[in-house]
């Protein structure tokens, strides 16, 4: 790489609110103005590739446009997930109004630590210290990085159930069953050798009891391939990060061939395997509108796949959304010939030869179907815990810092924690905020005295269209839609006494960004409102948009 700096820019003309993207030797790079000094880094989310000039740029983060990651304008350093890794670093120099930047990468900068060194409690160093992350999804890969990242230079031990490095598991619902992404091609959340780098010691392995009492893991014979289950092994402290296990419902037939769930890598491959040559003539049902169900529902159906969902549900997600935007939802689909069978409930599963070749409702009509997928929900998979009282749908309930009790944190789908104050705990599946949770707690579990103050986000993808969902809102007073929802150019705010809980969009991820960020310190109507009006007269995106609209569906 050539180290010669070339001139890219002019100071004067950077912009304080927004970053600019430059190439340098064939190299991207992003410029960010902060005061007179000039940082310049890798210009693509290290997550997903997202383009970070065009998310936003305000109260030192960049923020990414496609899953909201954050960084810190000042070092570069990862500030929110779904990122795990710091942005590269490259040496800028300003020659008056020039700013030259040279191609050749900066090593990372330590000056800037993310949380208070590690605590050596008494008679033994941190180094000395063994952790333990329980799964090795999401929120496990996350905490392994963030530990790292805050300095912990003891054992870390890594156990999980699948033989595959952490991986984006959106990806199973959203582009494997499309044929867009091979199983083998699912991409994993670090680079291929960095748990070994780092010195993350992994057991593939089924955890049959935690002692948390005892501070003991204890393991299912027949793990990493062998007949005896592993020794017990002992830990200080432990983040409990397991997610959730799909339901299968008690409903005759569920065990057919043909009858899939979807959660791993591995699940992914047996539904495509499940398909055959012939996808146009395979026939699937899906059982249940959830957002996995529907993921794939469009998956399918971009391939070619004929697609039944079945659901009780009148109208799909809308709990969550409302019912104009879950009507919305459904015309989308059946625009793009997915059928739908909604108020309706299953009997049974009807098989020939032990595999399953139709649905049978309680209204008595059958549905025929080659290819079954259980897209009925999930539960917290922790039943494995023992001298932890556990919430009755299987949750662990934690505190601000994610602990939830000595020696032992947990996070992400089986965390039952505080979203607001003075509000009721909440149990929130969203992959991202297994994320965040994680990085909260491995600070903790360094010696930090954080807690969550961040903001819930999540992406669903359907037929070419990505819908983002920022914040948690359980009740609204009103829904204020600014946009065209039909036409999936829109942004949706639900709103209670006044504030804003949660926004839905399609087609503004630049505004979203905004939003991410000015939510995190509570936004009015008013103020959001004005937000976009503002990215409507300043940026393309907002053409489209019509006059904002409010309605209590």
């Amino acid at each position: 790489m050539s180290t010669t700096a070339r001139r890219v820019a002019r100071l004067s003309q950077l912009r304080a609110d927004r970053a600019e993207r430059v190439t340098v030797d064939d190299t991207p790079i992003l410029l960010v103005r902060d005061g007179d000094t000039v940082h310049a880094y890798s210009a693509d989310c290290p997550h997903a590739g997202g383009p970070l000039e065009e998310g936003a740029l305000c109260h030192g983060r960049i923020i990414c446009p496609w899953h909201k990651a954050a960084f810190d304008v000042a070092s570069g350093n990862v500030l929110e997930p779904p990122a795990l890794l710091p942005l590269d670093r490259y040496p800028v120099t300003i020659d008056g109004d020039d700013v030259l930047v040279s191609a050749s990468k900066l090593p990372p900068d330590q000056s800037a630590p993310i949380t208070a060194p590690a605590a050596e409690p008494a008679g033994a160093a941190a180094s000395a210290r063994h952790y333990a992350v329980i799964g090795a999804g999401a929120a496990g890969a996350a905490a392994c990085a963030a530990l790292r990242e805050c300095g912990f230079d003891g054992r870390i031990t890594l156990i999980g159930d699948e033989p595959h490095a952490p991986y984006d598991r959106t990806s199973l619902s959203k582009f494997v069953p499309s044929f867009e992404m091979a199983p083998a091609d699912v991409p994993p959340l670090l680079p291929p050798d960095w748990l070994q780098t780092h010195g993350i010691e992994r057991i593939v392995a089924t955890v049959a009891r935690l002692d948390v009492p005892a501070r003991t893991i204890h393991f299912a014979p027949g793990s990493q391939g062998d007949a005896q289950a592993p020794q017990p092994l002992k830990y200080d402290t432990a983040l409990l990060a397991t997610g959730c296990v799909p339901k299968v419902p008690d409903i005759p037939g569920c065990q057919l061939g043909g009858v899939h769930v979807l959660r791993h890598l591995d699940d992914a491959a047996a539904l495509v395997e499940a398909l055959g040559d012939d996808t146009a003539q395979t026939r699937v049902a899906i059982l249940g509108s959830s957002f996995i169900g529907l993921e794939v529902a469009s998956a399918l159906r971009t391939h070619g796949v004929p697609v039944a969902v079945i659901s009780p549900d009148t109208v799909p997600f809308a709990k969550l959304f409302g019912e104009r935007a879950g009507r919305m939802f459904r015309a989308l689909h059946e625009q793009h010939g997915v059928t739908f069978h909604l108020g309706a409930k299953v009997a049974s599963l009807e098989g020939d030869e032990g595999n399953v070749h139709a649905v049978m409702l309680e209204s008595g009509e059958s549905i025929a179907a080659d290819v079954v997928l259980l897209g009925t929900g999930v539960t917290p998979a922790t039943g494995f815990v023992e001298g932890l009282p556990l919430q009755k749908d299987g949750g662990i309930v934690v505190n601000a810092g994610m602990q939830a009790a000595c020696g032992l944190y947990a996070a992400g789908d089986i965390a039952v924690f505080s979203l607001h104050e003075n509000q009721e705990p909440v149990r929130i599946e969203h992959w991202r905020v297994a994320q965040q949770h994680a990085r909260i707690a491995a600070q903790n579990m360094c010696g930090a005295r954080n807690r969550y103050a961040d903001v819930p986000f999540f992406w669903t993808y359907h037929f070419g269209k990505n819908f983002e969902y920022l914040g948690h809102a359980s009740e609204w007073d009103e829904i204020v839609v600014d946009g065209d929802l039909d036409q999936h150019q829109f942004i949706t705010l639900y709103v209670r006494d006044g504030n804003v809980d949660a926004v839905l969009a399609c087609g503004r991820e630049a505004l979203t960004a905004r939003l991410s960020d000015a939510l995190r310190g509570g936004l009015s109507r008013t103020d959001a409102l004005t937000m976009i009006g503002e990215a409507a007269r300043l940026t393309p995106e907002g053409a489209e948009a019509g006059s904002a609209s409010a309605s209590n569906s």
